[in-house]
C-alpha cells in the first residue's frame, strides 16, 4: 500500500534534486548539449548577480510574516477551543482560504488592492482615510505588505487547525486540577497548555518558516515581481530562469546553481532551528 506513494515521492523529489545537482556546474539551456563550466554559475551568483540577492532579501522579509501568523493562529485556536457560540462557522471560515488555490488568492488580492476601483481604495476613500487612490502595487514596500497580508490570510487557517488539534489532546483533568489550585487563565496557558502543545508548535513553526522561504505562486499570480522586479523572491527568480519566463532566456544550469544555494540555506535554517528548539526543551 505504501509502495506507490514511495515511488511517486522518489520520482518527484529525489530525481529532480539529482537533476539539479548534476546541471548546476553546466551551461545548459535545455536544448543544446550541456557544456561544463565548473564553478562559473556560482561565481556569477556571488559576484555579478545583485538581483538574486535582492530577491533573497525580499524572501526573508516575507518570511517575517510568521511573527504575526503563528501567534494569530494560536489565538484563533484558543478561542475556538473554548466552545463559544458559532465555533463551527468560524472554524470553517478561517480554514476556507487554505483549500483555495494560492494562485487564486494572489489574483484576488491584486484586484482588491488595485489602484483603479480596487475594493480597498474605494473603502478607504469612502470613509475619508485617503483622498486619492493609492498605488499599492506601484511601490516595493506596499506591494510586499500586500503579499504578506495575502500569505497570512491564506495559511493562518491550517496552522489554527494544527493548534486546535493539539489543544483538544490536552487532558481536561489537568486544566481542572490547575483551576482548583487557584491558577489563573494566563498561568494555566503558560505553565500547562504551551508545554503540552510544544511538539505540535515545533512542527508548525518549522513548516511555516520553510513554507515562507519557498513562496512562489502567490507572487507570480499577484505582482509577478513588479514593479521593476522589486518584489521578486528567490523562487520566482529561479523559476523565470529555469523556464525562460518574463523575457529571460532559459538557463537551466544557472537556475540549478541558484536552487542548490537556496536548498543549502533551507537545510542550514532547518538544522539550526531543530538544534535550538531541542536545546530549549521545546518538545
Amino acid at each position: 500500500m505504501i509502495l506507490p506513494m514511495l515511488i511517486g515521492f522518489f520520482l518527484f523529489t529525489y530525481v529532480p534534486i539529482l537533476y539539479i545537482i548534476r546541471y548546476c556546474v553546466f551551461n545548459f539551456d535545455g536544448i543544446r548539449p550541456a557544456v561544463f563550466n565548473g564553478a562559473d554559475n556560482f561565481i556569477r551568483i556571488f559576484q555579478r548577480d545583485k538581483s538574486f540577492w535582492e530577491s533573497f532579501l525580499n524572501t526573508l522579509f516575507l518570511g517575517g510574516k510568521i511573527v504575526i501568523e503563528i501567534p494569530l493562529a494560536l489565538l484563533f485556536a484558543v478561542l475556538l477551543h473554548k466552545g463559544l457560540r458559532g465555533t463551527t462557522f468560524f472554524r470553517v471560515s478561517l480554514f476556507l482560504p487554505t483549500i483555495i488555490s494560492t494562485a487564486i488568492v494572489g489574483l484576488v488580492f491584486s484586484l482588491m488592492f488595485a489602484a483603479y476601483r480596487g475594493v480597498i481604495n474605494t473603502m478607504l476613500m469612502n470613509i475619508r482615510i485617503i483622498a486619492a487612490p493609492v498605488e499599492w502595487m506601484g511601490s516595493k514596500w506596499t506591494a510586499l505588505l500586500v503579499l504578506m497580508l495575502a500569505s497570512i490570510w491564506c495559511y493562518v487557517g491550517i496552522n489554527m487547525i494544527f493548534f486546535l488539534m493539539a489543544l483538544q489532546s490536552i487532558p481536561k483533568e489537568l486544566i481542572d486540577c490547575a483551576t482548583l489550585d487557584g491558577c489563573s487563565g494566563l498561568s494555566r496557558f503558560i505553565r500547562i497548555t504551551l508545554p503540552l502543545i510544544g511538539p505540535i508548535f515545533r512542527v508548525v513553526l518549522l513548516n511555516a518558516i520553510i513554507g515562507s522561504l519557498k513562496v512562489n505562486d502567490l507572487v507570480l499570480a499577484s505582482t509577478n515581481g513588479q514593479p521593476a522586479g522589486k518584489t521578486e523572491v528567490s523562487m520566482t527568480y529561479i523559476f523565470k530562469y529555469f523556464f525562460g519566463y518574463a523575457s529571460r532566456r532559459v538557463e537551466v544550469g544557472y537556475a540549478s546553481a541558484m536552487s542548490v544555494i537556496i536548498g543549502i540555506f533551507l537545510g542550514i535554517v532547518t538544522f539550526v532551528y531543530l538544534r535550538f528548539s531541542k536545546r530549549l526543551n521545546f518538545d
